[in-house]
């Protein structure tokens, strides 16, 4: 895919998902705790530790490392007069454009990991559908969604 848009979300986003993997990795990890509880309790196959250890250490690299690296990498927006350019996916890349005359309201969102390294999203809404732009630095986001709002309101106008 060439032209891809230029603008890519913050570095600081990468940190933040592989937070989140770390998350999902600890309750894998105590489900798998479960699962040899149980294995402990009804006397199954020892061998089954291992593979409740290979799972754990198999989505830790997956949810922690991996996906969040291919994820920042693909993840890119390019806000211009008439539209809005996203592109993001893990193994599908996706890419769409939103009509700046579609935009009905542009939101800024930020929970306390976000919080926490600065980051916020930014929500388009229009009729059908809401896009995100993730991880993008608060001073950035808030700068991003007053220009938005500002185009969507030209554009609307001139139609």
């Amino acid at each position: 895919m060439n032209n891809q848009p230029k603008n890519q979300i913050s570095r600081k986003g990468l940190t933040v998902w592989r937070l989140y993997g770390s998350i999902e990795t600890l309750v894998i990890a105590l489900v798998a705790a479960g699962a040899g509880a149980m294995t402990y309790f009804f006397d199954w196959p020892n061998w089954l530790y291992a593979l409740y250890a290979g799972i754990i250490v198999l989505f830790g690299f997956l949810l922690i490392y991996l996906f969040p690296k291919i994820r920042w990498e693909r993840w890119r927006y390019e806000v211009r007069e008439q539209e809005i350019e996203l592109q993001h996916g893990l193994f599908i890349v996706r890419r769409t454009l939103v009509p700046m005359v579609r935009v009905q309201h542009v939101d800024t969102a930020q929970g306390p990991i976000l919080r926490k390294y600065n980051l916020a999203e930014i929500s388009i809404s229009t009729a059908a559908t809401v896009h995100t732009i993730p991880a993008l630095i608060t001073e950035e986001a808030d700068e991003l969604r007053a220009r938005i709002s500002v185009l969507a309101r030209v554009a609307e106008d001139d139609v």
